[in-house]
């Protein structure tokens, strides 16, 4: 699915929506070069769960936590990060829910990662003219 987004308001406001209705385990995979709007995505997810607390990206902290909300939201970074580096974080014990709360993770950059969950929404944000953005958002479900 395509969707045209005019501007960063309307980026935050499908951001809303998917925080509204994402249930827990959920797994946002997100992709799109810098500027894209990725963050802004996750912050509308964050307004979306009822999260107060202002949303950053955690470029430099690689994963902010924020368990206020209606779920916690685990938001990731793995800019600054090889793949290898990106393995050793053990990032299934997200969206596994076993050493944390289950809840909606979503991952900046999800194009470092060397595996990725059974589960998850893709979502790559391109850049159009002037601040125009558009999100292509893809389920990807890989059975076994």
């Amino acid at each position: 699915m395509k969707i045209f987004l005019a501007d960063a308001v309307a980026t935050r406001s499908l951001g809303i929506s998917l925080g509204q209705s994402l249930t827990p385990g959920s797994v946002i995979l997100l992709e799109g070069d810098l500027g894209a709007g990725k963050t802004t995505l996750v912050q509308g997810i964050g307004e979306g769960l009822g999260i107060t607390l202002p949303i950053m990206s955690p470029t430099f902290t690689l994963i902010n936590e924020y368990t206020e909300g209606r779920l916690p939201l685990y938001h990731l970074d793995l800019y600054r990060l090889e793949p290898r580096e990106v393995a050793a974080l053990n990032l299934e014990t997200y969206w596994e829910g076993v050493e944390v709360t289950p809840g909606i993770v979503a991952i900046e950059w999800a194009e470092r990662m060397p595996y990725k969950p059974d589960s998850y929404l893709k979502v790559n944000l391109t850049c159009g003219d002037e601040d125009t953005r558009q999100a292509e958002i893809t389920e990807v479900v890989i059975s076994h």
